[in-house]
């Protein structure tokens, strides 16, 4: 099985709790992003979803986005820091999507 070009840490450390993805979401890698939102939810502290170093996202990561924001609208608040460049952020601003999530350009961290 090839390997993906995905990273994903979850910070529990500060007063949010931060997952930051880097390179490719994807069919093969949005569950292990799914896992971490769940995982967050259940810490009950609100979420900064780092996006800033994805490359790239097919409709599988967009549609766990949209799911994902839809869910902190009755639960625990989220935030995204949107891609900086790249096709993660042409998948986002082409298709109207990121008119629907929490997208922020800023950190805020402390």
């Amino acid at each position: 099985m090839p390997g993906f070009d995905f990273d994903l840490t979850l910070d529990h450390s500060g007063s949010e709790t931060r997952i930051a993805v880097r390179g490719e979401l994807d069919l093969g890698t949005a569950p292990e992003l799914e896992r971490a939102l769940e995982t967050a939810r259940a810490a009950g502290r609100p979420i900064v979803l780092d996006l800033r170093e994805l490359s790239f996202m097919d409709s599988t990561g967009v549609r766990l986005l949209l799911i994902a924001a839809e869910d902190a609208r009755d639960g625990v608040p989220l935030r995204m820091l949107g891609p900086a460049s790249g096709d993660a952020l042409v998948a986002l601003q082409e298709t109207g999507i990121a008119s629907l999530l929490p997208l922020s350009e800023e950190d805020g961290a402390a």
